[in-house]
């Protein structure tokens, strides 16, 4: 009872989880490990509200890149804010989207898992008829300001940072799993 050993087994319990350090992050991911925990705290914001910011998101998207609703075909018609934010047909793809953002920022956890389901959506994009890897950045600046509408006051500069950092490596990634299945495909016709 008064040994050092339960002493020290005893401290072990006691000790606030928040004094001791956060374990390394895999080397391999842009977050440290406190960027990481901050970011999936602050995602669970967005989650509750995963539909409406998926919508805010392809808005965005639109306005600033009106070229891209061609790639859409059950919802190219959509030409006016009203008729998007409004349509249960971009609602699901946002919302598609948005699950796809989720399991990627989850994925962080485990860096295999996140390069074999990012790199793998991405891989997917190359069956979009006129779809081409630089779509994929320019979901950036969209995504960023609707993760600020949907927050309001909680996306502070730090959380904005973060956002930042992890919103470029998922689309980074959904490049780089796009241009290698385009190459594996390229590479199949030729043999």
């Amino acid at each position: 009872m008064g040994c050092k050993l339960s002493q020290l087994a005893a401290s072990e319990f006691t000790q606030d989880p928040l004094d001791r350090p956060p374990p390394p992050a895999d080397p391999r991911s842009p977050l440290t490990a406190k960027q990481q925990y901050c970011m999936l705290a602050s995602w669970k914001g967005i989650f509750r509200q995963i539909e409406k910011t998926g919508v805010i998101l392809f808005v965005k998207l639109f306005q600033e890149n009106e070229e891209l609703l061609h790639l859409f075909e059950d919802f190219r018609h959509l030409r006016t804010i009203e008729a998007q934010v409004s349509s249960a047909e971009l609602a699901e793809h946002a919302t598609k989207v948005m699950h796809t953002l989720d399991e990627g920022i989850k994925g962080l956890n485990d860096m295999d898992a996140f390069f074999a389901y990012v790199r793998h959506v991405g891989g997917t994009h190359t069956q979009v008829p006129g779809f081409v890897a630089e779509n994929f950045m320019k979901i950036e600046q969209p995504f960023l300001e609707a993760a600020r509408t949907t927050l309001g006051d909680r996306y502070t500069p730090n959380i904005e940072n973060i956002y930042k950092i992890t919103i470029k490596f998922i689309l980074e990634n959904l490049v780089r799993g796009y241009e290698e299945a385009k190459a594996e495909k390229e590479n199949g016709k030729g043999q």
